[in-house]
Protein backbone atom coordinates (compact mmCIF):
# COMPACT_ATOMS: atom_id res chain seq x y z
CA UNK A 1 0.00 0.00 0.00
CA UNK A 2 3.02 2.57 0.89
CA UNK A 3 4.31 1.48 -2.57
CA UNK A 4 1.29 2.34 -4.46
CA UNK A 5 0.99 5.94 -2.72
CA UNK A 6 4.49 6.93 -3.23
CA UNK A 7 4.32 5.76 -7.13
CA UNK A 8 0.74 7.59 -7.24
CA UNK A 9 2.86 10.72 -5.27
CA UNK A 10 6.39 10.38 -7.66
CA UNK A 11 3.58 10.78 -10.75
CA UNK A 12 1.95 14.15 -9.22
CA UNK A 13 5.58 15.53 -8.51
CA UNK A 14 6.21 14.78 -12.11
CA UNK A 15 3.22 16.21 -13.46
CA UNK A 16 4.05 19.22 -11.43
CA UNK A 17 7.66 19.82 -12.86
CA UNK A 18 6.11 19.08 -16.38
CA UNK A 19 3.99 21.56 -16.43
CA UNK A 20 6.51 23.89 -14.49
CA UNK A 21 8.84 23.23 -17.96
CA UNK A 22 5.77 23.93 -19.96
CA UNK A 23 6.20 25.76 -22.32
CA UNK A 24 9.51 25.20 -24.33
CA UNK A 25 8.42 26.06 -27.14
CA UNK A 26 5.89 28.18 -29.12
CA UNK A 27 1.85 26.69 -28.98
CA UNK A 28 -0.17 26.66 -32.10
CA UNK A 29 -3.90 28.01 -31.69
CA UNK A 30 -6.08 26.33 -34.43
CA UNK A 31 -9.04 29.31 -35.09
CA UNK A 32 -11.90 27.61 -36.82
CA UNK A 33 -12.53 30.84 -38.90
CA UNK A 34 -10.77 32.94 -41.54
CA UNK A 35 -8.32 35.30 -40.42
CA UNK A 36 -9.44 39.31 -40.26
CA UNK A 37 -12.88 38.15 -38.87
CA UNK A 38 -14.29 38.87 -35.29
CA UNK A 39 -13.17 35.25 -33.55
CA UNK A 40 -9.85 35.79 -35.31
CA UNK A 41 -9.58 39.29 -33.93
CA UNK A 42 -10.48 38.21 -30.40
CA UNK A 43 -8.04 35.24 -29.94
CA UNK A 44 -5.40 37.48 -31.60
CA UNK A 45 -6.11 39.84 -28.77
CA UNK A 46 -5.88 37.23 -26.21
CA UNK A 47 -3.35 35.07 -27.10
CA UNK A 48 -0.51 37.95 -27.86
CA UNK A 49 -1.43 38.77 -23.63
CA UNK A 50 -1.07 35.40 -22.77
CA UNK A 51 2.57 34.57 -24.97
CA UNK A 52 4.16 37.25 -22.73
CA UNK A 53 3.02 36.08 -19.62
CA UNK A 54 4.09 32.05 -20.65
CA UNK A 55 7.15 33.21 -22.42
CA UNK A 56 6.28 31.56 -25.92
CA UNK A 57 4.87 32.70 -28.99
CA UNK A 58 1.32 31.53 -29.77
CA UNK A 59 0.76 30.83 -33.46
CA UNK A 60 -2.73 31.47 -34.48
CA UNK A 61 -3.30 28.95 -36.72
CA UNK A 62 -6.71 29.53 -39.19
CA UNK A 63 -8.34 26.88 -40.65
CA UNK A 64 -11.56 27.82 -41.57
CA UNK A 65 -14.34 25.82 -43.77
CA UNK A 66 -17.44 23.51 -43.66
CA UNK A 67 -19.14 25.36 -40.76
CA UNK A 68 -16.02 24.93 -38.29
CA UNK A 69 -15.65 21.28 -38.91
CA UNK A 70 -12.11 21.89 -40.29
CA UNK A 71 -10.49 23.47 -38.05
CA UNK A 72 -12.00 21.48 -34.96
CA UNK A 73 -11.22 17.77 -36.74
CA UNK A 74 -7.43 19.25 -36.93
CA UNK A 75 -7.73 20.41 -33.07
CA UNK A 76 -9.19 16.92 -31.77
CA UNK A 77 -6.30 14.96 -33.68
CA UNK A 78 -3.39 17.19 -32.65
CA UNK A 79 -1.12 15.92 -30.02
CA UNK A 80 -2.63 16.55 -26.64
CA UNK A 81 0.65 17.49 -25.55
CA UNK A 82 -0.20 20.81 -24.11
CA UNK A 83 0.94 22.56 -27.52
CA UNK A 84 -2.32 22.70 -29.66
CA UNK A 85 -5.30 24.75 -28.23
CA UNK A 86 -8.63 25.34 -29.96
CA UNK A 87 -9.72 28.51 -29.58
CA UNK A 88 -13.45 27.19 -30.06
CA UNK A 89 -16.76 28.65 -30.95
CA UNK A 90 -19.85 27.50 -29.99
CA UNK A 91 -20.52 26.42 -33.47
CA UNK A 92 -18.11 23.45 -33.16
CA UNK A 93 -18.59 22.55 -29.47
CA UNK A 94 -22.27 22.74 -29.62
CA UNK A 95 -24.86 23.17 -32.32
CA UNK A 96 -22.39 20.90 -34.81
CA UNK A 97 -24.03 17.93 -33.58
CA UNK A 98 -27.35 18.59 -34.25
CA UNK A 99 -26.73 20.13 -37.91
CA UNK A 100 -24.76 17.56 -39.01
CA UNK A 101 -25.41 13.88 -39.58
CA UNK A 102 -21.90 12.80 -39.04
CA UNK A 103 -18.74 14.85 -37.76
CA UNK A 104 -15.25 13.68 -37.81
CA UNK A 105 -15.17 14.65 -34.23
CA UNK A 106 -16.56 14.15 -31.26
CA UNK A 107 -17.28 17.37 -29.09
CA UNK A 108 -17.86 16.36 -26.15
CA UNK A 109 -15.44 13.05 -25.96
CA UNK A 110 -12.77 14.75 -28.11
CA UNK A 111 -11.63 17.90 -26.12
CA UNK A 112 -10.99 18.80 -22.29
CA UNK A 113 -12.25 22.77 -21.30
CA UNK A 114 -9.75 24.81 -20.43
CA UNK A 115 -11.30 28.24 -20.04
CA UNK A 116 -13.77 30.53 -21.09
CA UNK A 117 -12.66 33.90 -23.05
CA UNK A 118 -15.88 36.03 -23.78
CA UNK A 119 -19.88 35.91 -24.62
CA UNK A 120 -21.13 37.95 -26.76
CA UNK A 121 -24.81 38.85 -27.33
CA UNK A 122 -27.17 39.39 -30.78
CA UNK A 123 -29.70 42.17 -31.55
CA UNK A 124 -32.86 41.42 -33.45
CA UNK A 125 -33.00 44.41 -35.93
CA UNK A 126 -35.60 46.22 -38.05
CA UNK A 127 -35.67 48.21 -40.76
CA UNK A 128 -37.15 51.79 -40.01
CA UNK A 129 -40.19 51.17 -42.05
CA UNK A 130 -41.01 48.57 -39.59
CA UNK A 131 -43.94 50.28 -37.03
CA UNK A 132 -42.32 48.56 -34.45
CA UNK A 133 -40.17 49.26 -31.75
CA UNK A 134 -40.02 45.89 -29.43
CA UNK A 135 -40.16 42.64 -29.73
CA UNK A 136 -43.65 42.39 -28.54
CA UNK A 137 -44.73 45.23 -31.00
CA UNK A 138 -43.04 43.25 -33.68
CA UNK A 139 -45.21 40.13 -33.32
CA UNK A 140 -48.19 42.31 -32.68
CA UNK A 141 -47.84 43.82 -36.20
CA UNK A 142 -47.15 40.13 -37.56
CA UNK A 143 -50.11 38.63 -36.48
CA UNK A 144 -52.00 41.96 -37.66
CA UNK A 145 -50.44 41.89 -41.05
CA UNK A 146 -48.94 38.14 -41.80
CA UNK A 147 -46.91 38.02 -44.98
CA UNK A 148 -45.17 41.63 -44.15
CA UNK A 149 -42.30 40.44 -42.87
CA UNK A 150 -39.26 38.75 -43.55
CA UNK A 151 -35.52 38.11 -41.81
CA UNK A 152 -32.67 37.92 -43.83
CA UNK A 153 -30.39 34.77 -42.04
CA UNK A 154 -27.21 33.12 -42.85
CA UNK A 155 -29.09 30.18 -43.16
CA UNK A 156 -31.97 27.66 -41.01
CA UNK A 157 -28.75 25.54 -39.79
CA UNK A 158 -26.95 28.78 -38.81
CA UNK A 159 -27.27 30.58 -35.69
CA UNK A 160 -29.24 33.48 -36.89
CA UNK A 161 -31.43 30.86 -38.77
CA UNK A 162 -32.11 29.07 -35.82
CA UNK A 163 -32.43 31.93 -33.71
CA UNK A 164 -35.12 33.37 -35.83
CA UNK A 165 -36.88 29.87 -36.74
CA UNK A 166 -37.16 29.82 -32.36
CA UNK A 167 -38.29 33.70 -32.32
CA UNK A 168 -41.29 32.21 -34.64
CA UNK A 169 -42.18 29.29 -32.21
CA UNK A 170 -42.44 30.97 -29.58
CA UNK A 171 -44.20 33.72 -31.32
CA UNK A 172 -46.51 31.41 -33.17
CA UNK A 173 -45.71 33.24 -36.13
CA UNK A 174 -44.67 32.82 -39.33
CA UNK A 175 -41.78 35.57 -40.51
CA UNK A 176 -40.58 34.11 -43.66
CA UNK A 177 -36.41 33.45 -43.68
CA UNK A 178 -35.16 34.44 -47.15
CA UNK A 179 -31.48 32.59 -46.28
CA UNK A 180 -28.10 34.05 -47.53
CA UNK A 181 -25.27 32.61 -48.59
CA UNK A 182 -23.08 35.86 -48.36
CA UNK A 183 -24.53 37.55 -45.05
CA UNK A 184 -23.15 41.21 -46.10
CA UNK A 185 -25.42 40.69 -48.75
CA UNK A 186 -28.54 40.00 -46.84
CA UNK A 187 -27.15 43.14 -44.84
CA UNK A 188 -27.09 45.43 -47.37
CA UNK A 189 -30.80 44.19 -48.27
CA UNK A 190 -32.23 44.70 -45.29
CA UNK A 191 -30.60 48.65 -45.35
CA UNK A 192 -32.33 48.79 -48.69
CA UNK A 193 -36.23 47.59 -46.90
CA UNK A 194 -36.40 44.04 -49.54
CA UNK A 195 -35.82 42.20 -46.43
CA UNK A 196 -37.04 43.95 -43.19
CA UNK A 197 -35.79 41.84 -40.63
CA UNK A 198 -31.79 40.76 -39.40
CA UNK A 199 -30.20 39.28 -36.46
CA UNK A 200 -26.59 40.41 -36.09
CA UNK A 201 -23.65 40.53 -33.53
CA UNK A 202 -22.80 43.73 -32.10
CA UNK A 203 -19.77 44.24 -34.21
CA UNK A 204 -21.95 44.43 -37.35
CA UNK A 205 -24.84 45.80 -35.64
CA UNK A 206 -23.17 48.71 -33.61
CA UNK A 207 -22.47 50.99 -36.66
CA UNK A 208 -25.79 50.59 -38.47
CA UNK A 209 -27.81 51.36 -35.05
CA UNK A 210 -25.47 54.46 -34.31
CA UNK A 211 -26.37 55.87 -37.57
CA UNK A 212 -29.86 54.89 -37.50
CA UNK A 213 -29.72 52.85 -40.90
CA UNK A 214 -31.62 50.09 -38.38
CA UNK A 215 -33.58 49.74 -34.90
CA UNK A 216 -32.51 47.58 -32.62
CA UNK A 217 -36.10 45.50 -31.28
CA UNK A 218 -34.35 43.00 -28.91
CA UNK A 219 -30.75 41.38 -27.43
CA UNK A 220 -30.80 37.85 -27.41
CA UNK A 221 -28.74 37.67 -23.94
CA UNK A 222 -30.56 37.13 -20.58
CA UNK A 223 -29.70 40.32 -19.41
CA UNK A 224 -29.09 44.13 -21.64
CA UNK A 225 -25.99 44.10 -22.89
CA UNK A 226 -23.76 47.06 -21.53
CA UNK A 227 -23.27 49.95 -23.25
CA UNK A 228 -26.95 49.59 -24.97
CA UNK A 229 -29.39 49.34 -22.02
CA UNK A 230 -31.99 50.90 -24.46
CA UNK A 231 -32.54 47.51 -25.53
CA UNK A 232 -34.60 44.58 -23.75
CA UNK A 233 -33.71 41.28 -23.70
CA UNK A 234 -35.96 39.09 -25.59
CA UNK A 235 -36.33 37.57 -22.23
CA UNK A 236 -38.46 40.18 -21.69
CA UNK A 237 -40.80 38.82 -24.20
CA UNK A 238 -39.87 35.00 -23.50
CA UNK A 239 -39.09 34.73 -20.33
CA UNK A 240 -35.75 32.37 -19.93
CA UNK A 241 -34.54 33.05 -23.50
CA UNK A 242 -31.21 33.71 -23.12
CA UNK A 243 -28.86 32.61 -26.51
CA UNK A 244 -25.16 33.50 -27.27
CA UNK A 245 -22.31 33.52 -29.08
CA UNK A 246 -19.36 32.80 -26.83
CA UNK A 247 -15.59 31.69 -27.08
CA UNK A 248 -13.47 29.12 -25.22
CA UNK A 249 -10.19 27.95 -24.80
CA UNK A 250 -10.10 23.43 -25.33
CA UNK A 251 -7.12 21.16 -25.86
CA UNK A 252 -7.13 17.81 -27.24
CA UNK A 253 -8.64 15.31 -24.49
CA UNK A 254 -5.77 13.51 -22.66
CA UNK A 255 -3.96 17.05 -22.56
CA UNK A 256 -2.09 17.05 -19.20
CA UNK A 257 -4.45 18.21 -15.84
CA UNK A 258 -1.63 20.71 -14.52
CA UNK A 259 -0.94 22.26 -18.08
CA UNK A 260 -4.36 22.90 -18.71
CA UNK A 261 -4.53 24.41 -15.40
CA UNK A 262 -1.36 26.99 -16.17
CA UNK A 263 -2.78 27.87 -18.78
CA UNK A 264 -6.22 28.63 -17.39
CA UNK A 265 -4.66 30.87 -15.08
CA UNK A 266 -2.51 32.67 -17.35
CA UNK A 267 -5.94 33.70 -19.20
CA UNK A 268 -7.30 34.77 -16.19
CA UNK A 269 -5.04 37.13 -15.69
CA UNK A 270 -5.00 38.61 -18.96
CA UNK A 271 -9.34 38.73 -19.42
CA UNK A 272 -9.08 40.55 -16.02
CA UNK A 273 -6.48 43.26 -17.27
CA UNK A 274 -9.02 46.17 -17.42
CA UNK A 275 -6.96 47.26 -20.78
CA UNK A 276 -7.79 43.91 -22.44
CA UNK A 277 -11.49 43.40 -21.31
CA UNK A 278 -11.59 46.80 -22.86
CA UNK A 279 -10.80 46.01 -26.10
CA UNK A 280 -12.92 42.57 -26.20
CA UNK A 281 -16.05 44.98 -24.95
CA UNK A 282 -15.20 47.32 -27.94
CA UNK A 283 -16.04 44.73 -30.35
CA UNK A 284 -19.08 43.13 -28.67
CA UNK A 285 -17.78 40.74 -25.86
CA UNK A 286 -17.64 40.60 -22.93
CA UNK A 287 -15.61 38.92 -20.13
CA UNK A 288 -15.48 38.17 -16.44
CA UNK A 289 -12.33 35.87 -16.58
CA UNK A 290 -11.47 32.53 -17.53
CA UNK A 291 -13.53 30.53 -15.38
CA UNK A 292 -12.07 26.99 -13.91
CA UNK A 293 -12.18 24.19 -16.49
CA UNK A 294 -14.59 22.40 -14.76
CA UNK A 295 -17.09 25.31 -14.67
CA UNK A 296 -16.29 26.02 -18.85
CA UNK A 297 -17.18 22.33 -19.27
CA UNK A 298 -20.32 22.77 -17.49
CA UNK A 299 -21.22 25.74 -19.61
CA UNK A 300 -20.66 24.00 -22.65
CA UNK A 301 -22.63 21.14 -21.80
CA UNK A 302 -25.59 23.57 -20.59
CA UNK A 303 -25.31 25.29 -23.67
CA UNK A 304 -25.67 21.83 -25.57
CA UNK A 305 -28.62 21.00 -23.74
CA UNK A 306 -30.21 24.27 -24.45
CA UNK A 307 -29.68 24.47 -28.53
CA UNK A 308 -30.85 20.82 -28.27
CA UNK A 309 -34.07 22.00 -27.27
CA UNK A 310 -34.16 24.63 -29.92
CA UNK A 311 -33.30 22.20 -32.50
CA UNK A 312 -35.83 19.59 -31.48
CA UNK A 313 -38.48 22.77 -30.99
CA UNK A 314 -38.11 24.03 -34.40
CA UNK A 315 -37.78 20.33 -36.16
CA UNK A 316 -34.79 20.83 -37.49
CA UNK A 317 -32.93 17.50 -38.60
CA UNK A 318 -29.31 16.65 -39.23
CA UNK A 319 -27.96 16.43 -42.96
Amino acid sequence: MLRVLLLVLLACALGDAGAQAWPVRPLRIIVSQAAGGTPDIICRIVTERVSRTLGQQLIVDNRPGSGNVIGAQAAARATADGYTLFFATAAALVTNPYTFKSLPYDPQRDFTPVGMVAKGPFFVLAHPSVPAKTLAELIAFDRAQPGKLTFATDGPRNFSGMLAAWINKLAHSQILQVPYANMPQGVQDTLAGRTQLVILAIPSAAPLMKRGDLRALAVSSARRAPGYEDVPPIADTFPGFDFIGWFVFVAPAGTPVAIVQRFNRELDRVLKDPAVAQRLADLGFYTEGADTPAATGEFVRVQRESWGKVVREIGMRPE
